[in-house]
């Protein structure tokens, strides 16, 4: 199986990129499965101190579940179908993990969109490109953002704001994140990374122990 993410350890800092560019890294099970094994690895590696998610190319950091590959389910082979029960079963995602141990930055270059939104909102800080769109659609196709998402926008937002988005499926601007709070800083695409390597030169400069308080 060709890994969906992207590793690399810089120091005490980890980068995972999710590598799906042509599906916008929308998740299907080899990406939920290899996502849940690079925090494995984060968590378990003491010389990691944190950690920065984000997707490959310009498009989106994550446009939420792959609904194409839900819809060639049902021509699946039985093999195929254990197989992806297999790394279900296998898979402890960190948006169903209420404390993760240490700091993750969300860089969020695009659309970030039903799981993706509930990724970011899992991480930490949320660094954002101003053209970032963020959004719970699911109620549009007959879904619910049962992954936490229903509850932690609201956490993040406030109750009144969180059911405008919950109950219309609508978008909200990187500019309209921030004024809510659920994002931390919003850059021109061009000075995003430099953002993001701030927050993290900042977080190495604090006692790793100190900063897993919170």
């Amino acid at each position: 199986m060709q890994d969906p993410t992207e590793f690399e350890v810089d120091g005490h800092v980890a980068r995972i990129t999710l590598n799906r560019p042509e599906a916008m890294n929308s998740q299907n099970p080899e990406l939920r499965y290899a996502l849940s094994r690079r925090f494995d690895e984060v968590e378990s590696n003491d010389d990691i101190w944190m950690a920065v998610l984000t997707g490959a190319g310009e498009r989106a950091f994550c446009a939420g579940a792959d609904l194409k590959h839900r819809a060639r389910e049902r021509e699946a082979t039985p093999e195929q179908r254990a197989e992806w029960a297999r790394m279900a079963a296998e898979t402890t995602s960190i948006i169903e993990r209420w404390y993760f141990p240490k700091p993750v930055i969300a860089r969020v270059n695009g659309f970030a969109l039903g799981g993706g939104l509930e990724l970011a909102m899992a991480c930490d800080i949320i660094v954002a490109a101003d053209p970032a769109e963020f959004g719970l659609p699911e109620p549009r196709r007959g879904l619910i953002a049962g992954s936490a998402g229903v509850h932690r926008l609201p956490r993040q937002v406030g109750l009144k704001a969180a059911m405008g988005y919950l109950l219309t499926g609508r978008h909200m601007s990187a500019a309209r994140a921030y004024e809510l709070g659920l994002v931390n800083q919003v850059v021109p695409l061009s000075e995003l990374d430099e953002a993001v390597d701030a927050w993290i030169a900042d977080i190495l400069r604090c006692a790793p122990l100190g900063v897993r308080a919170p």
